[in-house]
């Protein structure tokens, strides 16, 4: 079924649609719910593997938050506008971020690095609905803000705007270097993830 012409309204009225959607709020919710403590425990455990990045050896650690935020959020902000009529986009990228979300929760799992060198915390008043009152740093690979952005950018349809996200997508991750919050493999492996998730949501979304 092709949802991408149907309002809303006659979306609903297909039952596959339904369940396409009401499962990913469920999944998406259950995911939510379980992030603070998955983090809590990334955040405690030891044994973390050092990383020598001469990029981030060679840039000066400055918090530049603001500009991420200043980034991150207005691009989402278009992007839940352009959603709001296009039933496809939605099914697309909720699938999409929630196999983000899950995948990487296993890669930060199963590659546990050290902080970098000069790390700036982030100052998000929206990381307390992942993190909580919790002060994170070890949720390195891959960078969850690059392949968020990037996967926007995938996601919409117009390629005026889509150049534009991809554009700010690579200043975003130069941004989180400067901050040092991830290590440049972090922020370059993003964009290669998002492409996948972005196929899976978008099959998804086809059926």
């Amino acid at each position: 079924m092709q949802t991408k012409q149907l309002t809303w309204r006659f979306a609903w009225d297909y039952p596959l649609f339904r369940v396409k959607l009401v499962l990913g709020l469920f999944v998406m919710g259950l995911i939510v719910f379980y992030l603070q403590d998955f983090f809590l425990f990334v955040q405690k455990r030891n044994g973390g593997i050092p990383i020598h990045d001469w990029v981030l050896a060679a840039l000066p650690a400055h918090d530049v938050s603001v500009y991420i935020f200043l980034i991150l959020y207005p691009a989402s902000g278009l992007f839940f506008w352009r959603m709001r009529k296009n039933t496809e986009l939605c099914i697309t990228a909720l699938w999409g971020y929630i196999f983000l979300c899950l995948v990487r929760m296993l890669t930060i799992s199963l590659v546990s690095l050290e902080p970098p060198l000069n790390l700036v915390h982030m100052t998000d008043p929206f990381s307390i609905i992942f993190y909580g009152s919790n002060m994170i740093t070890r949720d390195l690979f891959f960078s969850g803000h690059t392949a968020t952005l990037f996967l926007v950018g995938l996601c919409l349809e117009n390629k005026k705007e889509k150049a534009i996200v991809f554009c700010a997508t690579a200043i975003l991750g130069l941004l989180l270097l400067i901050q040092h919050v991830h290590y440049t493999a972090d922020v370059l492996a993003a964009p290669f993830f998002s492409y996948l998730f972005w196929y899976m949501g978008k099959t998804i979304a086809r059926i």
